[in-house]
């Protein structure tokens, strides 16, 4: 069920995303119905006559959930769930959790879904775990009258919350020591990002070979995936393929999945991937730049990357606007050079270029400069090596002592 309350093609694509997340979790979507409201109703959401048609409706095509494309409270939910017994109630944020859950494989993926499901559980609690309000703990000794059982409930909410969190500090530790490796090797490193289901994990596996899970389907990728990429002979950097975005998504999950957000926040360049043919595009790109400026990412650099260029009628081409920007599709392995080109010309606006001597008894530095530089160029001569290469400005130090000096012809 969608709810209008802004322009009516924005509330219907946001329906069919909705029917779409549904059919996701593995449901039959049996009807959807739209209300313009002007306010909420503060016991249902939806006014008395909505709530009857809605459940009429429901029982006569036995179904199963009933999904809000809005938040409901807990006390929200309670109440509709009274008045449609015994179709479940959903909101979108709880679907989106669901899928979550449905998708999640690794140790970390689960810990942070679960995260999320208690989280998103605390505020909707109206009523205890096993629909009772005894007083727990009463008797001899016990201060006053003892906890309500809704009160015990949310204090092993929270008291799980913190054991979670407790656990995923110890996975960021480690994640934290892989990025600590690669920044000490001075390996350039991209991160997927974009709306869900745009193609990045298609585009990853196009692009370095990889065997990432990729599938036509909404959150395909919850856990980040890192692999080698080779921009240029010489070349390399590493790209991380993460978890993708969507309009309206639960604050709950991006606490939980900060751990696995923290790829993108610690990659040197973003790349920005795009659903050419999509309608929704524009929509799209505007959710992940808005989260984008959330997450303090704005100041990196972004590559705009329209994938799916097969696919895309050839007037979408004309509605973008973003640069830089290059066209691709996974499928077809269109514009993926191109992609590459453009990704190792950002690198480099990154680096400095620095020019070095190895004496012939020294040549042997050639393979250490070869692990520091993001590209780099050789030319023997009878004296010794002479490489131009792209350094971060970090370790250009390292090498000083062999950089050769603008003007010098000694060489």
């Amino acid at each position: 069920m969608g709810l209008k309350n802004e322009g009516l093609p924005e509330v219907k694509a946001s329906l069919n995303e909705l029917e779409e997340l549904a059919t996701t979790a593995g449901w039959e979507v049996v009807g959807n119905i739209t209300q313009l409201l002007n306010k909420w109703t503060p016991a249902t959401l939806i006014g008395t006559g909505k709530v009857d048609e809605i459940g009429h409706i429901a029982a006569d095509c036995g179904a199963n959930f009933i999904i809000i494309d809005h938040h409901l409270t807990g006390v929200q939910t309670r109440n509709l769930e009274e008045q449609w017994k015994p179709a479940r109630v959903l909101d979108r944020s709880q679907i989106i959790i669901e899928i979550f859950a449905q998708r999640a494989r690794s140790y970390e993926g689960k810990l942070q879904v679960e995260l999320a499901q208690l989280l998103d559980q605390l505020p909707r609690q109206v009523g205890a775990w096993l629909g009772s309000l005894s007083r727990q703990g009463a008797g001899t000794g016990a201060r006053g009258g003892g906890e309500k059982a809704i009160e015990l409930d949310r204090r092993q909410i929270r008291k799980r919350v913190e054991i979670i969190k407790k656990k995923l500090k110890d996975v960021q530790k480690k994640r934290k020591q892989h990025r600590s490796s690669r920044e000490k090797n001075q390996v350039p490193s991209f991160a997927l990002i974009g709306y869900t289901n745009a193609g990045k994990s298609s585009l990853m596996n196009a692009m370095t070979q990889a065997d990432v899970y990729a599938e036509d389907q909404l959150f395909a990728t919850l856990d980040p995936t890192t692999r080698k990429i080779y921009l240029d002979e010489g070349s390399h950097a590493v790209i991380t393929d993460t978890v993708g975005f969507i309009n309206k998504l639960p604050h709950n999950l991006i606490d939980a999945f900060k751990a696995t957000l923290e790829e993108s926040a610690n990659s040197d360049i973003l790349l920005h991937v795009v659903d050419l043919s999509n309608p929704q595009m524009e929509k799209q790109v505007e959710v992940v730049d808005q989260l984008i400026k959330e997450f303090g990412w704005d100041d990196k650099p972004i590559i705009h990357v329209f994938n799916k260029l097969d696919a895309a009628p050839v007037q979408n081409r004309f509605r973008v606007k973003q640069a830089p920007r290059v066209f691709t599709s996974a499928q077809t392995g269109e514009g993926l050079t191109e992609l590459k080109e453009l990704m190792l010309e950002t690198l480099n606006k990154l680096t400095v270029p620095l020019e070095v001597f190895f004496p012939l008894e020294e040549k042997h530095l050639f393979y250490e400069l070869q692990k520091d530089a993001t590209s780099i160029y050789k030319e023997e001569s009878q004296l010794g090596l002479v490489c131009k290469a792209q350094l971060v400005p970090g370790l250009v130090k390292k090498w000083r002592d062999y950089q050769v000096e603008k003007g010098s012809s000694d060489v």
